[in-house]
């Protein structure tokens, strides 16, 4: 089946089964950590100052500097890296918002991909 030939029925079962980002609950989760961040002194989460010290940030040089496939490879390490470790290290809430944030990234840059 081509997407042309795709009925408005189909789109609507479609739109059902796969709710757009906006509306998904790990993205509404994701905007909660997000403004919670925001209230604290320092983003240690989205923008630690240790990652901002020149005119790009980290993770902008990192993702540059690598094939697509690799970049997604170093999000989804970074993701289980801090959901590995959260209960062990003694910043539970941190470890998770960081692994949100991985995640987070991971997913716009996969839905940028698929667009």
């Amino acid at each position: 089946m081509s997407i042309n030939n795709a009925t408005p029925e189909m789109w609507d079962a479609l739109r059902m089964e796969h709710p757009p980002i906006e509306n998904n609950p790990l993205t509404n989760a994701l905007k909660s950590y997000a403004a919670e961040a925001e209230k604290e002194e320092e983003d240690m989460v989205g923008s630690p100052r240790h990652y901002n010290t020149g005119n790009i940030e980290c993770i902008e040089a990192i993702e540059e500097s690598m094939s697509s496939v690799a970049f997604k490879g170093y999000l989804k390490g970074n993701c289980m890296k801090y959901l590995w470790r959260y209960d062990y290290k003694g910043k539970q809430v941190e470890d998770l918002q960081k692994a949100a944030w991985y995640l987070q990234r991971l997913t716009t840059v996969v839905v940028f991909e698929n667009e």
